[in-house]
């Protein structure tokens, strides 16, 4: 058990009981139909899961880092997908708007996600921009009281779903990070248009969309930090977000690890449970060494972020997105193998938390970039 609070645990356990009621029976649809239904985004909302980082002088939960990778992981359990959900509002709206934001916009936006109803997208990634975000060819052109936009993001998750996406847009033509800057654009304005729904491996039912913005005028005060400031804006969000993806990674790895012991106490071979073969016992228990070491790393980091006492945030951030999705990515892939055909098969759930824990070694920072991050601050 974790070092975890009162308080902690009786939130974790509110949030277990919540999943195993709302998520696991759907998990399997969802991934099916590719979809999350409207039905199961309001009870996160009533949850106060969608808004979890709103702070309480906004009619929020008041959540922090630690409680948002709790709930993360335990959703996680059964759902990718449902877990992103999760704190959906906190990397496109609420961590911005509290890090950069004036009092107008902290008063209106955070008042609105409160709410529990609203969904959020950052829009960062390009056909020709990922990795290095300098390529980014979107443009916002100050006109007057407003910006025009003008540009193709893609990979953009909940991008159809949003009413409000965190863009990331050049307003000038200098070189470098210096000419990005970021806003936030209301999508029932004209303009706006969801382009191409992304095929993917997993995570079904989290859209990742390609959104269009054609001679889209936005209010001059959407703008959120100052110009030019648009790249350390988000730097400072994916930091705080990055532990997040390590917690839903966790939550994989546990689900899986948790299907595989259940299966090997029951399944039969040469006249016994196959749990009682050492070969399988041996896996198990590298699977667990690794789910708990990778919970001992992420909440260790989670409680020093948390306590802001002066943690090298981007470092533990990147080890913690990238040492707990390796593992996942091991652990999930260990239990297609232990369950064998069954594991293979789409009646199981471990073949489908495989092809999730894919896709967290690549999104926020594929982990070849974090391990650069990492080794180059080992060697400054």
């Amino acid at each position: 058990m974790m070092r975890f609070t009162d308080e902690q645990r009786a939130f974790q356990e509110t949030i277990r009981r919540f999943v195993e009621a709302e998520v696991a029976p759907v998990a399997d649809r969802i991934d099916e139909d590719d979809a999350i239904g409207r039905e199961l985004i309001e009870k996160f909302g009533d949850m106060g899961l969608l808004q979890l980082w709103v702070p309480e002088s906004y009619g929020g939960p008041g959540g922090d880092l630690t409680l948002v990778c709790i709930a993360k992981e335990e959703i996680a359990k059964y759902s990718l997908s449902a877990s992103a959900l999760c704190a959906n509002n906190s990397i496109g709206l609420i961590l911005p708007v509290l890090a950069l934001g004036t009092q107008a916009q902290k008063d209106r936006y955070l008042a609105q996600a409160a709410g529990g109803r609203l969904i959020t997208a950052i829009a960062m990634t390009e056909p020709q921009a990922g990795s290095d975000v300098t390529a980014i060819r979107t443009r916002a052109r100050r006109d007057g009281d407003s910006y025009v936009i003008n540009g193709q993001k893609t990979w953009i998750t909940w991008g159809s779903m949003a009413d409000y996406v965190l863009l990331i847009a050049r307003t000038s033509d200098e070189p470098g990070h210096g000419s990005l800057s970021a806003f936030l654009v209301d999508t029932r304005l004209p303009g706006f248009r969801v382009g191409n729904r992304e095929r993917k491996m997993g995570r079904h039912g989290a859209p990742s969309d390609e959104l269009l913005f054609e001679d889209m005028r936005v209010p001059a005060d959407c703008l959120i930090g100052s110009e030019g400031g648009g790249f350390k804006a988000c730097m400072k969000i994916l930091d705080l977000n990055r532990p997040t993806i390590a917690a839903s990674s966790l939550g994989l790895a546990q689900g899986a690890l948790d299907v595989a012991c259940r299966y090997v106490k029951e399944r039969q071979q040469f006249g016994r449970p196959v749990g009682q073969f050492q070969g399988v016992q041996f896996r198990l228990a590298d699977m667990a060494m690794k789910v708990a070491a990778c919970r001992s790393l992420l909440y260790d980091s989670t409680a020093a972020l948390d306590a802001d006492a002066g943690a090298d945030v981007t470092l533990l951030s990147s080890i913690s997105k990238c040492y707990v999705t390796d593992r996942a990515m091991e652990v999930t892939t260990d239990a297609v193998q232990i369950l064998g055909g069954y594991g293979y098969s789409k009646d199981f759930p471990v073949e489908r938390m495989m092809r999730d824990a894919k896709l967290n070694q690549i999104i926020e920072g594929t982990n070849d970039i974090h391990r650069m991050i990492i080794g180059r601050k080992l060697v400054a």
